[in-house]
């Protein structure tokens, strides 16, 4: 599989670490969109994505013309895939003035169900034609245009990154789950699946926007999971296949689930039974993030290690420190005093620390009979840092061992390098492994970051930047499968403004 090199798009975090919190605010393209789907009223419409690709750039330049004045209503529309024009001058073999040009809409689904993926490729999201008109004119003039993304396929792997705790807020997936019912419907299973493991139903507590509730680790991990997993099917239905997993904390679990390791109904007992025995954990606990190596906090760790540990590594000059209050108020003191920063985190119990230890033999009792299966998709470990073995996941043990172990994320993200990667696409509900996850890689190598949702931002148009830019890398997207619920249907196009190549066969559906 191919990607193209393209930068990087999250913004910097001062602690990027799995509770951060990023609040900058986008603007969906103005105009009235064709779209006949449910939206709050508070939620951005779904974009439309018109999608053009070429063997060079002068051709894509070309169709996006083309595209562009037939959708004004001045081009050619020639629908009996010769390609002929008119050759009077006048307009006179087309239905000129926009009353007689195709819809946005019916044009982009078009384009979308044609088959040809070019080297050289655009992605416009548009809300009505005037963004569709302007945006194709800056593509055809070379210049950029707000939703417009080009790029041109290159070799790299991609790989889906799972977000853990921290990332929850409440409604989380509202906006996709009124845009997608793909997500619906996959949202409301795994709900479904995890409601008899929890006192309230899990939609309900995402869905009361009480924020303190569902930052109750019994909900705020079976939530994550569930928005993750709803996240995964709806990409699977677009046929957006990763090359390699990853998940951090949490993350992990869904991430074991996308692989196959885990049904979806031993992946919600393992994840609600995770939640509730760590709520039930005496409070008391903190964490605290520190601008410093593992190295760095090793020497204020001897002789500590029986009341706080390292949570995490989640980057070069990045860990996470857990356990009781006295012990890591401490060591962060001696960090500070040694020029570190460091910040306290907003959590109910000390995570990944020695302060977990009285649950594991309880957790290790109640997943003890559950069925595990060598992952489909590769993994590379968060508990490790390397790639999963056949077996590794395979075994109550490594679950009891991945509630207490340091995430290793900035080893997982140096193991995903090596092995090729240069597209990372993050599957949670907010941007965090996206900023994290810079300060891992290698500075100067081409590689992008992309989430799928990002806090304070709409939902839907954010998921779509993200996978147009995953495409104009080389990642395969069935866009026709983004007009799913709509009454769109396909406008007869000029066969000069598409590809003529076989469309590739759609994927075969994952197994849940």
């Amino acid at each position: 599989m191919t990607r193209s090199a393209g930068s990087r798009t999250a913004d910097d975090l001062e602690f990027p670490d799995d509770t951060a919190r990023q609040a900058s605010m986008d603007h969906a393209p103005s105009g009235a969109t064709t779209l006949e789907r449910p939206v709050p009223p508070e939620a951005a419409a779904a974009p439309l994505p018109l999608v053009l690709s070429a063997d060079t750039e002068e051709d894509l330049r070309a169709r996006a013309a083309a595209l562009r004045d037939l959708l004004a209503g001045t081009g050619t529309k020639d629908t009996t895939g010769t390609g002929t024009k008119d050759t009077t001058g006048t307009g006179a073999a087309d239905t000129t003035g926009t009353a007689g040009a195709p819809d946005p809409a019916s044009a982009a689904l078009a384009l979308a169900s044609r088959g040809g993926d070019g080297p050289h490729r655009a992605v416009l999201l548009v809300t009505g034609r005037d963004d569709a008109l302007n945006g194709l004119d800056a593509l055809a003039a070379g210049e950029a245009a707000p939703g417009l993304t080009t790029g041109t396929v290159q070799d790299g792997a991609l790989a889906f990154l799972f977000t853990g705790q921290g990332a929850q807020r409440p409604r989380m997936g509202a906006e996709l789950r009124a845009a997608f019912p793909v997500f619906a419907e996959a949202f409301d299973e795994v709900c479904h699946v995890l409601d008899p493991h929890l006192p309230r139903p899990l939609r309900e507590v995402i869905d009361s926007g009480d924020a303190d509730l569902l930052s109750r680790t019994e909900y705020t991990q079976p939530a994550t999971f569930a928005v993750e997993v709803a996240l995964y099917w709806l990409l699977e239905s677009w046929g957006v296949r990763p090359d390699v997993l990853a998940g951090h904390s949490i993350g992990e679990i869904a991430a074991a689930h996308a692989a196959g390791v885990l049904s979806l109904q031993d992946a919600a007992r393992l994840v609600a039974v995770r939640g509730r025995l760590m709520q039930a954990l005496p409070a008391g606990g903190v964490m605290t993030a520190a601008l410093a190596s593992a190295a760095d906090v090793a020497p204020h760790l001897e002789g500590r290690t029986a009341t706080a540990g390292i949570a995490a590594v989640n980057g070069p000059t990045s860990v996470v420190l857990a356990g009781a209050e006295r012990t890591v108020g401490e060591i962060a003191a001696e960090l500070a005093a040694a020029g570190r920063k460091t910040r306290g985190l907003p959590v109910s119990h000390a995570f990944h620390s020695p302060l977990m230890e009285p649950v594991l033999d309880d957790f290790r009792a109640a997943v003890a009979d559950i069925a595990f299966h060598s992952p489909r998709i590769p993994v590379v470990s968060t508990v490790t840092g390397l790639p999963v073995s056949p077996d590794e996941m395979c075994t109550p043990g490594y679950w009891v061992d991945h509630i207490r172990a340091t995430v290793r994320f900035a080893d997982a993200m140096a193991t995903l390098e090596a092995r090729g990667t240069t597209t990372y696409l993050e599957v949670g509900p907010d941007a965090i492994l996206t900023s994290m996850g810079k300060s891992c890689l290698t500075p100067g190598r081409p590689a992008a970051l992309l989430p799928t949702v990002r806090r304070a931002r709409p939902e839907a148009p954010t998921l779509l930047a993200s996978l147009a830019q995953a495409y104009v890398r080389g990642a395969h997207v069935a866009w026709h499968a983004c007009f799913a619920g709509t009454s769109v249907r396909p406008a007869e196009l000029p066969a000069h403004l598409v590809p003529a190549e076989t469309p590739l066969a759609p994927p075969a559906p994952l197994e849940k």
